[in-house]
């Protein structure tokens, strides 16, 4: 292992950089959704607070391989978030691998399904109804979000992260990144799209059984989930630029995405699953297909 890939896995944007600005991107969010609700919100440093306060607690006695299922699920979200951090293309030259696009999709997609296990693990039926709805809302937004991700590599004729990133960014790129942006809000459980941890319905849907260091986990990993996909988005979207500037727009670039979201959260009321399936199969697949059609058109005919 090179200098550059212990830089991109300890430092930036690795670990050093991406558990701050997991505590970072959730208070923002939050922040933002209160002010736009006239409330005061939360304190800078509240999300490290209650990382810590639930660290000082008792988790709930489950013996047996359930209580071993359960533990793990949280470290397995939390390890695959950090991973898809540490292979963002952020420092032209950092290295990279052939095939690696394909490895950050994998690593994207897994909080998401250990989600859906951990609450089916459990024997709460608040669990099990969260985990549903999480199974089905994501195989509609997995479908679109790998469709538009794999599209644009395969019109550049390239899986691997560092040269795509790199490759200068057409209309159509725009229109597969605006795909990409759509699946967000339903990935990271933001409303109109938050109907897996609906509150109000289901206390903490997949999470309801959890609590003390293992919740700790699951936040810390909601938190680099927000730090990885909105990083995914200013990879693409960023102009290939020298060394000291890339780090500024990539950092920019996420928060405008984190604002962005918070006043789509602020402004909206949380759909039914229904609704947001069949977004999600009309709407933005529509979006994603049109961008992969045309670029392998266009790619076809050059």
């Amino acid at each position: 292992m090179t200098s550059a890939h212990l830089l991109r896995l300890l430092v930036f944007p690795g670990l050093l950089y991406a558990v701050p600005a997991a505590w970072v991107f959730l208070w923002i969010e939050r922040k933002a959704v209160a002010r736009m609700q006239r409330r005061i919100g939360p304190p800078f440093p509240q999300p490290f607070y209650d990382f810590m306060k639930l660290l000082g607690k008792e988790s709930p006695p489950r013996p047996g391989l359930e209580g071993g299922l359960m533990r793990a699920w949280p470290v397995l979200a939390a390890a695959s978030a950090a991973g898809a951090v540490a292979l963002l293309p952020v420092l032209p030259g950092a290295g990279g691998f052939a095939g690696d696009l394909v490895l950050l999709l994998t690593l994207l997609e897994l909080p998401s399904l250990f989600l859906v296990a951990a609450g089916f693990s459990s024997r709460s039926p608040f669990g099990q109804i969260g985990s549903a709805r999480e199974a089905a809302l994501g195989l509609a937004t997995s479908a679109v979000f790998v469709t538009a991700v794999l599209g644009i590599g395969a019109a550049q004729h390239t899986f691997e992260l560092e040269a795509l990133v790199r490759a200068p960014a057409s209309p159509l790129r725009w229109l597969a990144i605006a795909a990409i942006v759509l699946c967000l809000p339903a990935k990271l459980h933001v409303t109109p799209f938050s109907v897996a941890n609906a509150e109000q319905e289901l206390y903490a849907g997949a999470l309801t059984e959890y609590a003390g260091p293992e919740l700790a986990l699951w936040e810390l990993a909601h938190g680099l989930e927000w730090v990885a996909l909105t990083g995914l988005v200013a990879a693409l979207a960023a102009p290939p630029l020298a060394t000291w500037a890339a780090p500024v727009w990539f950092v920019g670039i996420s928060v405008a995405v984190v604002l962005s979201l918070s006043v789509l959260a602020a402004a909206t009321a949380r759909l039914t699953v229904e609704q947001a399936v069949r977004f999600y199969w009309r709407a933005a697949a529509l979006l994603a297909v049109l961008a992969v059609s045309a670029s392998w058109l266009l790619g076809a005919g050059s």
